[in-house]
């Protein structure tokens, strides 16, 4: 990291900017080339370890689904970004403005979740993370239906610009 005084290094304040980002961004690559994409997620940190893991879900078909299966049965790191924009720093001059926010970025591997106790325990953390209050009960065959898959974060940084 180029400027070490914007590093989040405090575990306390990394699960603070997990829990207020909602959207986290994955790049990865596939035969068509790198992509990226926004998705929903949940996630455990723990705190003496520093291990990460994001859980997500989706559809099981579409260019996303089969690239993130390849990815995972060859071990193939993706990328995650995720932010959050705490407004525009002014200044007196236009190259003294900037804009201050939080951030994690880093690499991890993706790999299908299989086991329906895993999908429903993956499931009720990004609805824990997403709507804390909301019913997690799933209907009939939801379940079997849904893809759910994690990220074991390898590496990640957190970094954060403020107003001052």
């Amino acid at each position: 990291m180029r400027l070490s005084k914007r590093e989040v290094t405090d575990i306390a304040k990394l699960r603070e900017i997990l829990e207020a980002c909602k959207t986290v961004r994955i790049a990865c690559v596939d035969d068509q080339g790198l992509f990226i994409v926004p998705m929903s997620f949940g996630f455990e940190l723990d705190d003496e370890t520093r291990h990460l893991s994001l859980w997500l879900h989706s559809a099981g078909e579409g260019r996303k689904a089969a690239a993130w299966k390849s990815a995972g049965d060859a071990g193939r790191p993706v990328a995650i970004e995720m932010d959050i924009e705490d407004g525009v720093i002014s200044g007196e001059h236009a190259c003294d403005y900037s804009f201050a926010y939080r951030s994690i970025m880093g690499t991890g591997t993706l790999r299908p979740v299989t086991s329906g106790e895993d999908k429903v325990y993956g499931l009720d953390l990004i609805m824990e993370h997403l709507a804390p209050d909301a019913p997690t009960a799933y209907g009939p065959g939801i379940i079997d239906r849904t893809h759910v898959w994690r990220i074991d974060v390898d590496e990640f940084t957190g970094k954060a610009r403020t107003h001052i």
